[in-house]
């Protein structure tokens, strides 16, 4: 890995979804909480791999390479790996959803207060659960 700035930006991004997050909750446009939640949660994580050397895959979910690179992770988060990796999880099974709908799914319609709710409070967790072993460079 040569660009050891990413994790540092991929942490900020991710902060500044969650500060995004709070507009699109307050408008109440669950189905843009959800999909935006997702890509928090996808940088936070992402950032916390190259932070502990492990190039992150090119995929919306790492929570197979989260688990598997669990040693590598300080004790304080690796106790809390299973419950970041079903947060990434959930959320990217939600992506295209929430985005784009499908025939017979309108994402504004789908998506309710609990489904947003839910996405925001994992997204949450995530970032401040990472935050803390990412400085700014």
């Amino acid at each position: 890995m040569k660009n050891r700035d990413l994790a540092a930006d991929y942490i900020r991004r991710a902060e500044i979804r969650l500060r995004a997050l709070d507009v699109l909750f307050d408008a109440e446009s669950w189905a843009d909480v959800v999909r935006e939640s997702q890509e928090a949660v996808e940088l936070a994580l992402k950032g916390l791999l190259r932070r502990v050397g492990v190039e992150a895959p090119r995929l919306h979910d790492v929570s197979d390479v989260l688990l598997s690179e669990r040693a590598r992770l300080p004790a304080a988060l690796a106790a809390r790996v299973e419950e970041m990796a079903a947060v990434s999880r959930g959320l990217r099974r939600d992506r295209e959803l929430a985005f784009y709908g499908a025939e017979d799914l309108t994402p504004s319609t789908f998506y309710s207060r609990d489904d947003a709710t839910r996405a925001l409070d994992g997204a949450r967790m995530v970032v401040s659960a990472v935050r803390p072993l990412i400085p700014d460079d």
